[in-house]
């Protein structure tokens, strides 16, 4: 496979960066909602707080003396090694909080997936040497052992050592508010969270240091340097009115998700599309900054996500006005400044949103088009990706791998075909199904951290739109150059290469161009005015058709409600396919797909849907109906044809279905 034979380009130091962000970011996450409890008990019940307590105040110090510090060693040492890396990272931290008087965040974030990382090599020392029957003793033994010499290594040089790092970062930070500098500091986060740099600087530094000063102060404007909602949202606002083309229609939608939401990445393609609109944000942060100093606000413990109503959940009990005028004076500046930009460059041409966001995902290392994210493939003469050998199996994997992902394969599949590949399997699977045999797989990007473990040597493609993405087309050129002897791949499989091992066996064939068996959608199971006005209702209609058919029970609409919250089963072109989750596969009966018309659109999560289809299947006997339905859905004429149908038995032609 790619990944494994052909050399690993050199990694940036950005994308260093990236990842000790991110890893730093791990062991603080999980955790934030014991923060916040330790910062609603603080705000609650000490001598200044709104309820004080002398008795139940008594919870302050130990939460964040040990028990948060517990939590990040504890979390640090399990994403190193699993839980046994947690017990000797947790332990080994203890170590750090009794030789310091400070909270020891940044120690816990060393010491423990440090000692989990040791824990891991020393296993390893003895790793199939163990007789049988002192496996226990050897594992139990050998963790309590490093343990606690870990922990008195660090109670006596990582403690001291970190507390003198910690009271040097207080220092600077005190430095600089006297001075009048600490606004400055935004000309490094703006353009760092930008960059996805920020989690090392937010949860590495500013997060331990804020909490080290909301527990001698009782509120740290640190928690605000980086969460403050407002430089993005006057960035937002300001292509709400003076943007053109698709990002002046998006911005007011991203402009809720990232204010109220917390979500603030989703403007970064929107400074990554003019890239001197950073001017704005970093004028708004030191804005938001400033005025902090100014009103001397701050908040309790940190705002995670960077939500309006998050900041204000952590809001110190006199800095409601300070905070107020923070998030409102930058929300100001940006937008001024922004505005300024985009009407001076209004004569431009019309700002490209989509590659911006590309831009934007493969700075993020997420998400990121073919060509840029096959780290593992080669490059033929024409820049193109190639795989070291011919591309031979794609699988669609989704979590039931009956309706989302059949749906993608049909569309890839006709794709792969017209560019003169027909021996390219292109089938679909359950994640909980998939195998190491695959040469590409495709996920809902919702899903695909959850296929990566399983599928390790394939390259692996992120998808939002499972109708028509633009990926679909990168993928075709993949199989171009690596299929041809004009890449380093082999010629194409020859005719009648067999399908991977593990794939089901219905869906490694391909769907015939015919239309599905007899009885899978009939009249009864097709209505082209829908009642519903929501998505869940909508789910409803179509499922009750299901139901109706003796297709289902009535556990299988609960499942296409379970399977909704988790992957939203929208497909592009106004069609969504809603269907239970694959643990559901019980409550089918038959096969059955349901066909439900909304003439005027109902909301999907943000999306507009007229087409409803509702999809139940044993042994795959639903794919050839879908594989129409995927036909139809990506000829616009067809979808018209559709739109404009005034009856059944015209969307039954239309797909290819004779009534039974």
């Amino acid at each position: 496979m790619a990944t494994e034979t052909v050399a690993k380009p050199r990694t940036s130091m950005r994308v260093h960066v990236q990842k000790f962000g991110t890893f730093l970011s791990g062991m603080i996450m999980p955790n934030i909602g014991a923060f916040i409890a330790w910062g609603i008990i603080t705000a609650l019940f000490i001598p200044a707080g709104f309820l004080p307590n002398e008795e139940l105040a008594k919870l302050v110090g130990p939460m964040i003396t040990y028990l948060l510090p517990l939590l990040i060693g504890y979390t640090g040492g399990r994403m190193v090694y699993g839980v046994r890396g947690g017990v000797v990272g947790a332990v080994a931290t203890t170590g750090v909080i009794v030789g310091t008087d400070i909270p020891m965040f940044i120690g816990a974030m060393i010491l423990g997936p440090l000692t989990a990382w040791l824990m891991m090599k020393v296993d390893k020392i003895w790793e199939g040497r163990v007789k049988p029957g002192f496996e226990m003793l050897i594992d139990n033994f050998s963790a309590g052992i490093l343990a606690a010499g870990m922990a008195v290594v660090g109670m006596l040089v990582v403690g001291p050592v970190v507390k003198a790092f910690s009271n040097g970062a207080s220092a600077v930070v005190e430095f600089l508010v006297l001075n009048g500098l600490l606004p400055f500091t935004s000309i490094f986060i703006e353009p760092a969270k930008v960059l996805f740099l920020n989690n090392a600087v937010n949860h590495g530094i500013l997060t331990p240091l804020g909490t080290q000063q909301a527990l001698e102060e009782g509120k740290s404007l640190l928690f605000l340097l980086e969460a403050n909602p407002g430089p993005g949202f006057g960035i937002l606002l300001a292509y709400s009115i003076f943007g053109t083309g698709l990002a002046r229609a998006s911005a007011p939608g991203a402009a809720v998700i990232q204010f109220v939401g917390g979500i603030h990445e989703i403007y970064f393609p929107y400074v990554l599309m003019k890239p001197i609109m950073i001017l704005a944000a970093i004028g708004g942060g030191m804005t938001g900054i400033f005025t902090l100093v100014v009103t001397g606000a701050g908040l309790r413990s940190p705002a995670a996500p960077g939500s309006i109503l998050a900041v204000y959940a952590a809001t110190a009990r006199d800095s409601y006005v300070g905070v107020t005028l923070s998030v409102l004076f930058a929300t100001i500046v940006s937008f001024l400044i922004a505005s300024v930009i985009l009407k001076a460059s209004k004569a431009t041409a019309e700002d490209d949103l989509d590659e911006a966001t590309h831009r934007m995902e493969a700075l993020k290392g997420k998400k990121s088009s073919i060509s840029s994210a096959l780290t593992g493939a080669g490059m033929n003469a024409g820049g193109v990706a190639v795989l070291a050998g011919p591309v031979k199996n794609i699988v669609f994997a989704c979590d039931a791998g009956m309706g989302s992902s059949a749906m993608g394969a049909s569309v890839l599949r006709n794709k792969i075909k017209a560019a003169g590949f027909p021996d390219v399997k292109v089938t679909n699977s359950a994640i909980a199904n998939l195998t190491d045999t695959y040469d590409v797989v495709i996920t809902h990007q919702d899903l695909t951290e959850r296929a990566k473990p399983v599928t390790a040597s394939a390259v692996h493609v992120s998808v939002d739109n499972f109708m028509n993405s633009p990926r679909y087309d990168e993928i075709v050129e993949l199989v171009q150059a690596s299929n041809t002897d004009g890449g380093t791949g082999a010629a194409a499989p020859a005719a009648g290469a067999a399908p991977a091992v593990g794939a089901p066996a219905a869906a490694a064939a391909e769907a015939p161009e015919e239309a599905g068996p007899a009885g899978i959608l009939v009249a009864e199971s097709v209505v082209l005015n829908g009642a519903a006005t929501t998505r869940d209702a909508a789910i409803d209609e179509a499922g009750r058709l299901l139901l109706d058919r003796g297709a289902v029970d009535s556990g299988y609409l609960d499942a296409m409600h379970e399977r909704e919250e988790s992957v939203s089963t929208y497909m592009g072109s106004y069609l969504a396919i809603p269907h239970g989750t694959n643990a559901a596969k019980d409550h089918i009966m038959k096969s059955a797909v349901s066909v439900v018309r909304y003439p005027d659109g109902i909301d999907w999560n943000g999306k507009e849907v007229k087409f409803v289809v509702g999809v139940a299947g044993i042994n795959n006997e639903h794919l050839q109906i879908l594989s129409s339905i995927a036909k139809v859905f990506t000829n616009k004429a067809q979808v018209a044809q559709l739109e404009a149908a005034t009856t059944v038995e015209e969307v039954l032609d239309l797909f290819g279905k004779v009534n039974s």
